[in-house]
């Protein structure tokens, strides 16, 4: 399995939705982001600007699509889709509560029914990001909760972590495991002019 590129990122986990706030497993059913999400995700991309962003790259769940391009907007920029930043497929447990099938399934013990296990996960996530980190940095992904479990395990960290709803992330590879850093805590570092009503592709 491919490893992951030690090149620093941006993640930031899609806005909240109303299956996110009932506690349901949604997998790669297109759940899209309620009232609550829409100013999730403002906030974030606030949280962006001057932070010298040059790529967006985003799962093409509408979930994490929105998100994306409301920090695009933001940013002045385009957003990229990959379709391998999806997030993971939960085969019979999607629409379910989340319960301890999902610790079990994190550490290897058990894969839903026509889901994809935690290590395909892994790989598919790591190939994604590494595509995405061969473009013109500072990168920013905007993908899953799950996915990031996977990224997390590829990063030396324990992977069964929740990342929160639109809370961006500055991920920076170091030994043994990465450092991830919120952006409250990191200073901007660059003055970008605000860019309303950018386009996105």
């Amino acid at each position: 399995m491919a490893t992951l590129t030690p090149r620093a990122f941006w993640f930031l986990r899609h806005g909240e939705t109303d299956w996110n706030a009932q506690g349901l497993s949604q997998g790669n059913i297109d759940i899209p982001l309620n009232p609550s999400g829409l100013a999730q995700a403002y906030a974030a991309a606030s949280m962006l600007r001057n932070r010298g962003i040059a790529t967006i790259v985003a799962s093409p769940l509408s979930r994490a699509y929105a998100t994306a391009v409301i920090a695009a907007q933001r940013l002045g920029l385009a957003v990229d889709i990959d379709n391998d930043l999806r997030e993971v497929s939960f085969g019979a447990q999607e629409g379910q509560k989340m319960a301890q099938w999902f610790n079990d399934w994190v550490v290897g013990k058990f894969t839903p029914e026509g889901a994809e296990s935690f290590i395909e996960l892994r790989a598919r996530a790591v190939g994604a990001v590494n595509r995405a980190l061969g473009r013109t940095p500072p990168v920013l992904v905007v993908a899953h909760g799950a996915l990031f479990r996977a990224l997390r395990a590829e990063m030396g960290l324990e992977p069964n972590v929740r990342t929160a709803n639109a809370s961006p992330l500055f991920c920076e590879p170091g030994a043994p495991a990465w450092t991830l850093t919120p952006a409250e805590m990191l200073v901007p570092h660059r003055n970008e002019p605000a860019v309303e009503g950018a386009g996105t592709s």
